[in-house]
């Protein structure tokens, strides 16, 4: 999901990393803007000015180009944090820190806050710092109810993942604590001990959106809290945030990170460093950094690399994006994006190791991903032949008997129009799951149709209104099953998108 506006990217997957991936396969020699970005080869060190570098400058600027990839996620992260938390109370999207951010209904064709919206679960979200003192997170009995609560460090990596799939739907309480906290807990209080100061809750909640069902799940929202320790069991209420009117609220976060100068950039990730720090198998990194004069708590003096290195420097935030982004094609190559049958996807996402640019490159196109055995996002801008989806032609999905996505928690198939929007349509729907009642045919299986008019009333209940233009669909498999068939090892595969003609005859 990704936030407009002074808004940034909230992972329900990874949608714009997969678009860019078909960006790069379809557009790349015909498009020559994007392919410099992409193919902007990192080792090309040149000042801005164009004039070839010394050998040690050279060497100072392919050092800060990592040193720019491996911070790229914590930036994103903390600028985020900025924005989504400079409010007083809690208010759509945002809350203070330490406070919880409860969504209440699915979005519209009308709504245009957020890109790629869900119509398939209710989020219950927090920024919150555990530098000081554990914060208690209690989780009521949610009765059987899929959900998750996926827990990011300042990193984006997925250290904790409470729900159904992990530890089940019974009533349950955790204290998140920080990296060097050491303590007592409460009786009945389970410690999940986070690498970071910083903590991003990321919860979903399942939601059939019948009336009935937000009740239920309103309620399961208004019995999940966030207290500190310290007020732990006892009367609580939440003080007021302070609002930041230096805090830029209107330009996309992602472009806030982009625009920052290579000595900004640093100087804030040596600074984050301090209270969120390197995992011990990034100790090679972390020697790199302090060699270019990146030291956690400490200023970064950029004069002290000398007048090369300093201008050295300029260059590094377009390089380090280069480098980023041009993982795109490489990725494919590499085998971690998988492109099936017109459907792109990966399964290297929430927990990166030492992979610095696939961090770098989730956080860039789709940040606050989920661990792949909690969800995978098969994207997909084209049909069977390769060409883009126009919402006049009619496109048909056909799944054989009892070879609907196999998960465990649920799957979807959802319309977006080509800026990642729902589609406005008479029947106010936006997607297809195993919520529906579809249509079989006589061998059991079911065809789903995308088009955007009416196919009649024998097959409107297996029909996905899409726009006149083009349009992008995405499939959610939320706990997709392990074993075959399944998705993570390849045993199953999203079927293909196939054009029909002649059309399906409309509705009078």
């Amino acid at each position: 999901m990704n936030l407009r506006g002074s808004r940034h990217t909230v992972a329900a997957g990874l949608v714009l990393a997969l678009l860019a991936t078909f960006v790069a396969v379809r557009f790349v020699v015909s498009a020559p803007a994007f392919r410099s970005l992409v193919l902007q080869r990192p080792d090309e060190v040149t000042s801005p000015t164009g004039t070839t570098l010394s050998a040690a400058a050279q060497e100072i600027q392919k050092e800060a180009v990592d040193a720019y990839v491996y911070g790229y996620p914590m930036v994103t992260i903390e600028m985020t944090r900025r924005v989504m938390t400079n409010v007083e109370k809690p208010e759509s999207t945002r809350a203070p820190m330490g406070q919880l951010v409860r969504m209440r209904s699915f979005p519209t064709a009308a709504f245009k806050d957020v890109t790629a919206p869900t119509t398939d679960t209710l989020s219950t979200t927090a920024f919150f710092d555990v530098g000081r003192e554990p914060l208690v997170l209690s989780l009521p009995d949610a009765r059987g109810r899929y959900y998750l609560m996926p827990m990011l460090d300042a990193w984006t990596n997925v250290f904790e993942v409470p729900g159904k799939r992990t530890t089940g739907t019974g009533k349950q309480v955790y204290a998140i604590t920080g990296p060097e906290w050491n303590g007592a807990l409460p009786a009945g209080v389970k410690a999940y001990r986070s690498p970071t100061n910083i903590v991003w809750l990321l919860g979903r909640i399942y939601c059939s959106g019948t009336p009935e069902d937000y009740v239920a799940v309103h309620k399961m929202q208004d019995e999940i809290s966030l207290v500190p320790l310290s007020a732990y069991g006892k009367p609580y209420t939440a003080p007021l945030g302070t609002v930041d009117p230096q805090i830029d609220m209107r330009t996309p976060v992602r472009d806030q990170v982009n625009a920052l100068s290579a000595a900004a950039y640093f100087n804030l990730l040596a600074q984050l460093m301090k209270d969120n720090p390197p995992a011990a198998a990034d100790a090679p990194m972390v020697a790199t950094l302090a060699h270019l004069g990146i030291v956690p708590g400490q200023a970064f003096d950029s004069s002290k690399l000398g007048a090369d290195g300093t201008n050295a420097l300029e260059d590094v935030p377009r390089l380090g994006l280069a480098r980023i982004t041009g993982w795109t094609m490489a990725s494919i190559q590499a085998g971690v994006t998988n492109i099936v049958n017109g459907w792109a996807f990966t399964t290297r996402t929430g927990v990166y190791g030492t992979d610095y640019l696939q961090r770098a490159f989730i956080t860039y196109f789709g940040l606050g991903a989920n661990r792949p055995e909690d969800a995978i996002y098969p994207t997909s801008l084209v049909d069977a032949r390769g060409q883009p989806y126009i919402g006049t032609n009619t496109y048909v999905i056909h799944f054989n008997k009892d070879q609907f996505p196999p998960v465990h928690g649920f799957w979807s198939l959802t319309m977006y129009d080509e800026q990642f929007f729902f589609v406005a349509n008479p029947l106010d729907r936006y997607t297809l799951s195993e919520r529906n009642m579809f249509h079989k045919n006589a061998d059991g299986s079911v065809d789903l149709y995308l088009q955007h008019d009416n196919p009649g009333s024998l097959k409107e209940d297996n029909w996905l209104p899409a726009p006149e233009e083009r349009f992008i669909l995405m499939l959610r498999l939320y706990w997709p099953k392990e074993t075959p068939p399944s998705i993570l090892d390849g045993t199953w595969k999203p079927p293909t998108v196939e054009k029909v003609t002649p059309p399906v005859l409309t509705a009078p």
